[in-house]
């Protein structure tokens, strides 16, 4: 590898790696796994398992890590930054994310040029938490934590509002706390499926968070505060969920197995993503991060790869996911027609019984994670040695 120095820091570049392949699992699972494009399966008690269920858990690690590491890295990057030049990125930066979610990542998502179904998913919630974040890094440090902080712990309070129709306090609402979607035409529909009040709460900790790794922040002190977090976030989880009363809108229940009694009490609401679903995701980012900083291995060199480039990296990986599902339906002798998903294909069951074995999810995952690693490798060593174009910032 080229050897070139970097300010970055390595712990959060695996970590960040680490969700951006387990992310492609998720993703693979959406475009290979039997009807996995048209019923929540993995949750659906009738019909999963452990092993599935299992598939799905470890992807949930993904969105928050990567929200809570944005807020890192916007502090890390405006450590040499005026807060006017910090801010102007950040809300520049959010606009461009935006765009490309509603513009790129719809089309790469679906291929349908009619964009007929408009998903507002993870780039927006980053989009729109980076200009909140742009807003409000003029105030204290602290008081900034507290806001992050009401946010991400208070927010479950809000569950019992509901609103619905397509007036303008329910689409407010619907792109706060509810996920729901409105026409926006008798053949385009936009469905805001993460509702960004509790995303803007996770970037603003994840900002705090980058103090901890200033240069000139003692390494044994970071340590013992990231496992008091990690070990502190497990613990609160756990004590939530085992009382059903508060941070989760779905309550767990004892099922007529232990298997899906286990799968009901992690079965945490993403959709927005719940106290108890960022707990025990960024608990134990926490705990890994307090043990890998001074790790380095083939493995976590992998990783780092893709942690430097995650952007460029998310692009790229839905569009060959999506690729690959068509070169899929040539091999089995099907219409490859069907991976053109607009708004009527996705609604009419028309996808209904289609997809691969879990098996074949993990083996066209391992696959395409591998056809992407040399990719990002020259992207990654092309940003390292072109810093001085300031576009490539926002890839």
């Amino acid at each position: 590898m080229l050897s070139i120095k970097t300010s970055r820091i390595g712990s959060i570049d695996v970590i960040r790696g680490l969700v951006m392949v387990l992310m492609a699992l998720d993703h693979v699972r959406d475009y290979f796994h039997i009807n996995a494009l048209t019923t929540n399966y993995p949750e659906n008690f009738e019909s999963t398992n452990i092993i599935l269920f299992s598939t799905r858990f470890i992807t949930h690690f993904c969105a928050p890590v990567f929200v809570f590491l944005a807020g890192t890295s916007a502090f890390l990057y405006g450590r040499n930054k005026s807060k006017p030049q910090l801010s102007k990125f950040l809300m520049t930066r959010g606009l461009w994310l935006i765009f490309v979610e509603i513009a790129i990542n719809n089309l790469l998502w679906w291929f349908d040029v009619t964009y007929s179904f408009i998903n507002l998913q993870v780039i927006w919630a980053i989009g729109f938490s980076m200009i909140v974040l742009g807003l409000v890094i003029y105030l204290p440090k602290k008081i900034v934590l507290v806001i992050g902080s009401i946010i991400v712990l208070g927010h479950n309070a809000l569950d019992g509002i509901t609103m619905q129709g397509e007036s303008l306090k329910s689409i407010i609402w619907y792109i706060l706390h509810q996920p729901n979607g409105l026409s926006l035409s008798p053949n385009r529909f936009v469905w805001f499926a993460y509702p960004v009040l509790p995303w803007i709460g996770t970037m603003l900790l994840g900002y705090c968070f980058g103090q901890l790794f200033n240069i000139d922040f003692p390494k044994i002190k970071r340590k013992k505060i990231l496992l008091y977090l990690g070990f502190s976030s497990v613990i609160l989880f756990f004590t939530l969920r085992g009382l059903n009363i508060y941070a989760d809108p779905v309550p767990w229940t004892v099922q007529a197995t232990s298997e899906k009694t286990f799968i009901s009490f992690f079965n945490v609401n993403k959709y927005p993503p719940s106290l108890c679903y960022l707990l025990i995701t960024l608990g134990p980012t926490f705990l890994v991060l307090a043990f890998i900083e001074d790790f380095k291995s083939k493995f976590t060199e992998f990783l780092t790869v893709f942690g430097r480039v995650p952007f460029f990296y998310y692009i790229i990986h839905i569009f060959v996911i999506h690729i690959a599902a068509i070169i899929g339906l040539i091999i089995t002798g099907k219409d490859w027609k069907l991976m053109i998903l607009d708004d009527n294909k996705l609604m009419s069951g028309a996808l209904q019984g289609y997809g691969y074995s879990l098996l074949t999810v993990y083996v066209v995952w391992i696959g395409i994670v591998l056809l992407l690693y040399p990719i990002c490798k020259k992207y990654m060593i092309y940003k390292k040695v072109n810093k001085d174009k300031w576009w490539l910032s926002y890839l």
